[in-house]
């Protein structure tokens, strides 16, 4: 069960650190940020993975994925809270 957890973590850190390397401007993020976005991003990758290929549909619709998946999920879930970050900031 630890070994999961560091796992979960370490491929968290790591699609997260790509996300926010891919995707243009500055984040201001801490490293425990970056985790969960890395977490968020495998998640967002498996769903996507099932709904695209019907991989491991024992598993259900929502699991992690690989490193690939969650750095793609990453992205996603990246772009979606800087498109929700710059909306709120124009209001206010």
């Amino acid at each position: 069960m630890l070994g999961l957890i560091i796992s979960i973590v370490i491929i968290g850190l790591i699609a997260g650190a790509l996300a926010r390397l891919i995707v243009p401007g500055k984040q201001h993020m801490s490293i425990l940020a970056t985790i969960v976005l890395g977490i968020v991003g495998s998640f967002i990758g498996g769903f996507l993975g099932y709904l695209i290929f019907h991989k491991d549909a024992a598993g259900g619709f929502l699991q992690p994925s690989g490193i690939i998946g969650s750095v793609i999920g990453a992205i996603i879930a990246l772009l979606i809270w800087t498109r929700m970050g710059a909306r709120r900031s124009v209001r206010a």
